[in-house]
């Protein structure tokens, strides 16, 4: 069956995102209250919806149904998702072609995750997913050798795989580029002091960022995407669906959205394509191409920070300046106050992105982590965010990576939405 219905986001809603194990709060209770928020965004009931995808990596079989069984015993479709940190656009994606197919015309993406308090493996009876990763890794010069010691393997190796694509990065752009990675985490971290559902909402100096806690140079702790327990909920429908609700004033387009797996290059002579570059790369040509769009029509991205290199070299990946450039990108931009007096940085004083603080700020409780960075762009185009407003933000682009791997880009317009109020 061909894809071409259009679908449209209409409810989105995310909890606070905390510090593992920090509040008496299991899954059902994270998946309720995100669930509970999307719904009532949407104007609808849980007997609206007509099939549910629901994300986390850290459950047991089936615990979506549990999860999405706080909202109501309907009897639809209950889909489990996992894809890493990924997750919630892997979610969301199977959602917008449920819609797309025509199969259904109201489908909820329900992520949740609670955390242990670093990234673990269950079983280790049998080959790692990420195995061929990390022995690449080791066979590219990385270091056997655990960084940390208090750290599981898994925490140790991806910090030591991003701080590897790091050196390589400045291994090839030297000028400046660590003062660079400094200023990312420092303008994620300033913008989320006005995100309340964020883990962490004290603004580091640059000086602490650089220095403090160095876990694998040149990557420091205030560098990182703490993990974090919450859960985040996007409610997809259809165009037939938005006109006969009368829901214009709720719709949101995704206009394009495009998931890349590992490539050959994944496994070349490269950590940084070994940590998703080229697959990012891949996914955003692929939705420019489908929208007729240009980096330059974009005007707000949540980017997968997991690390502040990661977001750097996803400046390049998407095309917002070219190879090499992603440091200019970040010392030719400024500071500006929009109209609730919120400042957000406006990188070669064009683009605004993480306006939600992004990972490093809010936090990773990884099966919600891309569907909050949805909820924030659905916000930003509504005109909802409040201080972390983007002025005038017409389209925007979403990144996340999950190792393993999976590249998800998406991107929204509030275009349709205008368009269908006329109707």
């Amino acid at each position: 069956m061909a894809l071409s219905k259009r679908a449209y986001i209409i409810g989105v809603g995310v909890t606070k995102f905390v510090k593992p194990l920090s509040k008496e709060w299991d899954y059902p209770d994270m998946a309720r209250e995100a669930g509970q928020l999307a719904l009532a965004d949407s104007r609808r009931d849980y007997k609206d919806i007509k099939a549910v995808i629901a994300s986390y990596c850290y459950g047991d079989p089936t615990s979506g149904q549990r999860a999405v069984y706080e909202l109501g015993l309907t009897g639809v479709p209950v889909f489990n998702v996992n894809n890493n940190c990924s997750s919630g656009s892997s979610a969301l994606m199977l959602a917008r072609r449920l819609v797309m197919s025509g199969i259904e015309d109201c489908v909820m993406a329900l992520g949740f995750e609670k955390m242990e308090g670093g990234l673990s493996e269950k079983y280790t009876d049998r080959v790692s997913p990420v195995s061929r990763h990390m022995d690449h890794m080791v066979s590219l010069g990385a270091d056997k050798g655990l960084i940390n010691p208090s750290m599981n393997n898994m925490t140790s190796d991806v910090i030591k795989l991003f701080a590897y694509a790091a050196r390589e990065y400045i291994e090839k752009y030297p000028n400046g580029t660590k003062e660079a990675l400094v200023q990312i985490a420092y303008k994620n971290r300033k913008q989320g002091i006005n995100n309340p559902r964020a883990s962490f909402q004290n603004l580091l100096s640059m000086e602490t960022i650089a220095t403090k806690a160095m876990l694998c140079p040149p990557i420091t702790f205030g560098m990182t995407a703490a993990t974090a327990d919450g859960s985040a909920a996007a409610i997809v429908c259809s165009e037939d669906y938005v006109i006969k609700n009368n829901l214009q004033d709720k719709a949101v387009e995704i206009l394009a959205q495009n998931m890349v797996t590992d490539l050959p290059s994944s496994f070349g002579q490269s950590y940084m394509d070994l940590s998703g570059y080229s697959m990012a790369k891949l996914a955003a040509e692929k939705c420019l191409a489908e929208t007729r769009l240009t980096p330059n029509d974009v005007d707000v991205l949540e980017v997968h920070d997991c690390f502040s290199c990661n977001e750097l070299f996803m400046y390049e990946a998407l095309g917002l300046c070219p190879v090499g450039e992603g440091v200019s990108l970040v010392t030719e931009s400024e500071w500006r106050k929009n109209k609730e007096g919120g400042e957000l940085l406006y990188l070669g004083k064009k683009w605004v992105v993480n306006p939600s603080g992004g990972l490093e700020s809010k936090g990773h409780p990884i099966g919600a982590t891309g569907l909050a960075q949805c909820a924030e762009l659905i916000w930003q185009l509504r005109g909802e965010a409040g201080k972390r407003q983007v002025e005038g933000a017409k389209i925007a682009m979403q990144h996340n990576f999950g190792i393993g791997g999976a590249a998800v880009v998406t991107m929204y317009g509030n275009a349709g939405m205008k368009n269908l109020a006329k109707m």
